[in-house]
């Protein structure tokens, strides 16, 4: 005779619920990030090929998230909802590494004359966290919390400069899914943009946007991996690559400073 234990099947159907259920929150997720790429509203067919599922999955995960505030709709479209506001607002005000970077890039600012950004790395890509203008304003419009690729800029590149190639490997298919590359980018492509080794700061001309020059250092991490980098950006009127180079002793010194600052934190 076969005797089943109770105890067990409950264990397992309980087991295959909570998996269910993160399997829910990991596409509603990706789908709230789909959403927060795009340049402008998405339609419900757009969202649902670009994240890899089907229309009725799509649907269901977006009128969670208008419950919630997280998505708003006009007429067949989506976009991020207000919701996210206080979150923004929360972060901004109680995240130590940005609160302890506004000073910190103020003086760097003021001493290079140079537009002075915090980066933080989220998966394969960076969100801008904090700005200082310079005294020269940049061409473009870059607001905070916008999501930009690891492969261009040089603060996105430094934070690939001690990448395994696996993880190289993933950076490229991770860009190309995102938008950020085309499909003809390869890990050899990526590998040229790179730092050479043994430089531990990357510039960059002309690559996240025209007429732009950039210069960034890694804020070291006791874990090891940095996982945020400081940027001195200026249009290419006002400096030169030697110029930007020449101010990267301030930004080691700014980035040695929030890395002080930060090793009393649980970061």
């Amino acid at each position: 005779m076969t005797v089943t234990s109770t105890h067990s099947a409950g264990s397992a159907e309980e087991g295959g619920a909570k998996a269910g259920n993160m399997r829910s929150l990991s596409r509603a997720l990706e789908v709230f990030a789909e959403l927060q790429r795009a340049e402008r509203p998405q339609r419900l067919s757009d969202l649902a090929r670009t994240c890899g599922m089907s229309l009725p999955t799509t649907l269901r995960i977006l009128r969670v998230l208008q419950d919630f505030g997280m998505v708003s709709q006009t007429d067949k479209s989506y976009r991020i909802g207000p919701a996210v506001l206080p979150a923004a607002r929360s972060y901004l005000e109680n995240d130590p590494l940005v609160v302890a970077s506004r000073p910190v890039l103020q003086q760097v600012a003021s001493q290079t004359g140079l537009t002075a950004s915090l980066y933080t790395r989220l998966g394969f890509e960076r969100i801008l966290v904090a700005r200082v203008d310079g005294e020269a304003p940049l061409r473009y419009d870059l607001p905070l919390g916008k999501r930009l690729p690891l492969t261009v800029g040089a603060a996105g590149k430094i934070l690939l400069a001690s990448a395994s190639a696996e993880e190289l490997q993933q950076a490229v298919g991770a860009a190309i899914a995102a938008g950020h590359e085309d499909g003809t980018f390869t890990v050899e492509g990526l590998r040229a943009r790179l730092p050479e080794a043994g430089t531990d700061f990357s510039f960059s001309a002309d690559e996240r946007a025209t007429g732009v020059l950039s210069v960034a250092v890694a804020i070291p991490n006791r874990s090891g991996r940095p996982s945020e980098s400081i940027a001195l950006t200026s249009p290419v009127e006002t400096a030169t690559e030697p110029a930007l180079k020449a101010a990267v002793p301030e930004l080691r010194r700014a980035a040695g400073r929030l890395s002080e600052l930060l090793e009393g934190s649980v970061y």
